[in-house]
């Protein structure tokens, strides 16, 4: 049956590579893609994410308090293996339902952050299933060039900052389990993005015309925003820490690496687009 609703948006996040508008606007969203358990065929859900540890990214069978599992969660039950499209990549993955106690714990600490969840949860007599989505498979960006794919990875970026930037704002003194794992994702995530260019990218450019002079610089570039990454986890590290220490760190982060973010877009996606990379 048609849900015009989820198919608008379905659409939206599709053309614009994540950045959905209206209510949707400032949520971490991802499209996920089931095999219908009666039917057989695809079946495109947008869903609400939390970060995870790991490799693992969390998704809520609330269906907004309703008195039934939404449709996917019975499909993910019949065939866990499901396509995750996250905005700039495609993935395959595997989804697992959390149970008993890790499933509790879990639930209360997304409530840290996404206190509508609990609402839900009060609104059914239903235990809220939480599930795990764990790639199997990596994605490659959704874009025609390297350059292209490389601007989508940090829009990814600067929108997750933005996230965070929020929910640190938004949070009580202390620093909640949900936070911490959200800002030590973001973290990871970095010093992942920039080994792949440390170790790929720039060795590759190495040698073309006016390289050196900008892998140089990125390299340093690299090397202080490391260090600030590192001052973060630090940070996160500490039980202790209220948020208005990490608003400060987190603002820090944000405008050392916007600044890079555009110097990159700027001399290094040319370079990287230019035919002669090639």
């Amino acid at each position: 049956m048609p849900n015009h609703f989820n198919d608008a948006i379905i659409d939206e996040f599709r053309a614009t590579n994540g950045r959905v508008g209206g209510m949707f606007a400032d949520s971490r969203l991802l499209l996920l893609t089931t095999t219908g358990a009666r039917t057989g065929r695809p079946h495109t859900t947008p869903l609400g994410y939390l970060p995870d540890s790991g490799d693992r990214l969390l998704v809520v069978a609330s269906a907004g308090g309703s008195p039934r599992h939404p449709a996917w969660y019975h499909n993910i039950r019949a065939d866990p293996r499901v396509t995750v499209e996250n905005g700039v990549a495609t993935y395959r993955a595997e989804a697992s339902v959390l149970t008993g106690a890790e499933r509790d714990r879990i639930f209360a600490r997304i409530v840290e952050v996404a206190p509508g969840y609990a609402d839900y949860q009060s609104r059914t007599t239903r235990v809220i299933p939480v599930v795990a989505l764990t790639e199997v498979v990596p994605g490659r960006p959704n874009a025609s060039s390297f350059g292209e794919g490389l601007r989508l990875v940090h829009d990814a970026f600067r929108r997750e900052l933005a996230t965070i930037r929020r929910e640190v704002a938004e949070s009580g003194p202390g620093l909640g389990a949900q936070l911490r794992i959200n800002c030590l994702a973001l973290c990871q995530g970095l010093e992942y993005h920039h080994r792949i260019e440390d170790d790929g990218i720039f060795p590759a450019l190495a040698g073309q015309p006016g390289s050196a002079d900008v892998l140089d610089r990125l390299r340093v570039e690299h090397e202080r925003i490391a260090d600030l990454l590192a001052q973060l986890q630090r940070l996160l590290a500490d039980t202790a820490v209220d948020t208005a220490r990490l608003r400060a760190e987190v603002d820090r982060l944000t405008g050392e690496l916007e600044a890079h973010l555009t110097y990159e877009e700027d001399h290094l996606i040319p370079l990287m687009d230019d035919p002669a990379a090639g």
